[in-house]
């Protein structure tokens, strides 16, 4: 069952969803594995938070930054997005980077949004498709008032073709296997792979579900390099 809170003012007024968007929230149980505070307060909901095809893209671009030449941009954004609103709300801050700990955003993902595990294995949303991302979730002390959202089936459900399984040119999916890292950094460090690398992964685009909402050339190169980045140390042969 996804939720949401059911007063978003407070965190709407921190966090413009042109920045930074509230992606649902939930009452976490003991195998979410939500860390409790410091001084040993239990969280009593989490609110997840993120992006939302292109939306907050320039809002990040004219960031200081995204433009100071120092490495891991985003997320220092993010960061400071996020610690800001949580200094505010005396709430803790989560990410999905920067581990260890290695939070389970994806789990938690499923618990706050009408989100499911699409072939590729990437979370897909009924209206956003896969182009979302979670940056970060607010921890805090109060039990607050969530209602429960729609309820939606899987896109992939009815998705007799899977378009995104086939798409890849490095053949990088597989639906017994799962998805073979090595072979897609292979292939983007290759010049075959340059049509990947500006206007993002073939196999995202080939799914039809919220289409609109893919990303501009700009936006996809940055998020490509980043993750050529990522894997720098990963031994592909």
């Amino acid at each position: 069952m996804a939720t949401r809170l059911r007063d978003e003012g407070v965190l709407l007024g921190l966090l413009p969803p042109e920045s930074m968007c509230t992606r649902g929230a939930f009452r976490p149980r003991p195998d979410d594995n939500v860390p409790p505070f410091p001084d040993g307060h239990a969280t009593e909901t989490a609110v997840m938070l993120g992006w939302t095809g292109g939306r907050q893209w320039p809002a990040f671009t004219a960031s200081p930054e995204a433009n100071d030449g120092q490495p891991h941009a985003l997320d220092r954004w993010s960061r400071r997005l996020i610690d800001g609103a949580a200094a505010v709300l005396d709430a803790m801050a989560l990410y999905p980077f920067g581990g260890p700990p290695h939070h389970d955003f994806q789990r938690w993902a499923l618990r706050a949004e009408p989100v499911a595990r699409s072939p590729i294995g990437l979370l897909i949303h009924p209206d956003w498709g896969l182009w979302h991302a979670y940056r970060g979730a607010l921890a805090l002390r109060q039990r607050l008032p969530l209602i429960e959202t729609a309820a939606a089936a899987s896109p992939c459900d009815a998705c007799a073709q899977r378009p995104c399984l086939s798409a890849c040119p490095a053949d990088a999916f597989s639906p017994d296997t799962g998805y073979h890292v090595a072979a897609c950094i292979r292939h983007l460090r290759d010049p075959a792979g340059a049509a990947c690398l500006t206007t993002g992964c073939a196999a995202r685009r080939a799914c039809p579900v919220g289409r609109q909402h893919a990303h501009a050339p700009a936006q996809s190169l940055f998020h490509m390099q980043a993750f050529l980045r990522a894997c720098s140390n990963l031994d592909t042969r």
